[in-house]
């Protein structure tokens, strides 16, 4: 089945409860989002832009053209994440948007706020494994210095 923007797209992304489509974009420039593992638990934390600037194919002039990206595709960009997604299939993958911004400060902002208010770097489940996907924040402060070694 192809997607429409009517939101029946794959393991459509929700917001409030309710399908969120193309048509409900607006003026927001994108959103914060959590995607959860439905099997585990666990989570990831991040941020997505409805649109996308490139340069044209033919490669002529320096204008870019402005186009919706990929968010109803998107998974994160997470390697573990996308390792799971693809052991465990898409399905098993809850997606949500958070909330919606009309600046690209204010997503850069309320991902990295909601990043350390959840604190992705220590969090974890029962069993000892980390509870987000989450490896870094901002690329400056890694899992890796602040995760409890075992």
């Amino acid at each position: 089945m192809e997607p429409t923007d009517s939101g029946d797209y794959e393991n459509a992304w929700t917001y409030k409860g309710t399908t969120f489509s193309s048509d409900d974009i607006d003026s927001f420039f994108g959103f914060v989002y959590r995607i959860t593992n439905l099997q585990s638990g666990r989570q990831y934390i991040g941020r997505k832009y409805f649109t996308q600037r490139r340069k044209p194919r033919s490669g002529k002039g320096k204008r870019r053209v402005t186009s919706e990206s990929d968010w109803k595709k998107y998974y994160g960009s997470s390697d573990e994440l996308k390792a799971d997604i693809k052991a465990i299939g898409k399905s098993n993958f809850k997606r949500e948007i958070i909330s919606l911004h009309k600046t690209l400060g204010h997503v850069n902002y309320e991902e990295t706020k909601q990043l350390f208010l959840h604190d992705v770097l220590m969090e974890s489940l029962a069993d000892g494994t980390p509870f987000y996907y989450n490896s870094n924040i901002l690329g400056r402060y890694m899992k890796k210095d602040y995760y409890p070694q075992q």
